[in-house]
């Protein structure tokens, strides 16, 4: 199931200074494209949703990569389902201290509404393959020249809208097993 785009039509319009009459037909397709940029980028869905995972334990605890948990709804090992004092959550982290084995979860995540940074980082990206939607770097008409911030050229997410939705990414640590 494809997941909504993280900004609408109308909001996009309105970030633009436009009706959305005023928007191209692309409008939607384009806010989609970057919605999925956003997503891949901060590896989370931001949405409401319910989520079935298969995880490892490592040391009785395993971390649900979608956040935030509104909710775990079932929790199975060795193809039984744990007695729900058989677990606890905090945060986004499983305490599952009788699987030895693979668990499935199935939790409920996202947010009610998409966060406004990483509403404003999807608006900036779209706005920014509206405004120049044949990747000029330059163009002159007369005597007015006009140059392109590299960051305006396709369908990408620059340095600043990278820095915003770096604290959606999970951190992960690396661990010397030698």
């Amino acid at each position: 199931m494809a997941l909504p785009a993280l900004a609408t039509a109308g909001e996009l319009a309105a970030w633009m200074q436009l009706t959305p009459d005023e928007l191209p037909a692309s409008a939607s397709l384009v806010l989609d494209t970057v919605s999925a940029i956003v997503r891949a980028e901060a590896r989370q869905h931001f949405t409401r949703r319910t989520t079935t995972v298969e995880l490892q334990p490592r040391d009785g605890v395993v971390t649900l990569p979608q956040r935030p948990v509104v909710r775990v709804i079932s929790v199975w090992s060795a193809s039984a389902v744990l007695d729900p004092g058989g677990w606890r959550l905090f945060r986004d982290r499983l305490h599952v201290p009788a699987a030895t084995s693979l668990v499935e979860v199935v939790y409920e995540h996202g947010y009610t509404e998409v966060p406004g940074d990483v509403r404003a980082v999807v608006l900036t990206a779209a706005s920014r393959v509206l405004n120049n939607p044949s990747d000029l770097r330059q163009e002159t008409a007369g005597g007015v020249s006009v140059t392109y911030a590299a960051e305006t050229i396709g369908a990408s997410l620059s340095p600043a809208d990278r820095d915003l939705l770096a604290r959606y990414r999970r951190r992960v640590a690396v661990v010397d097993t030698a």
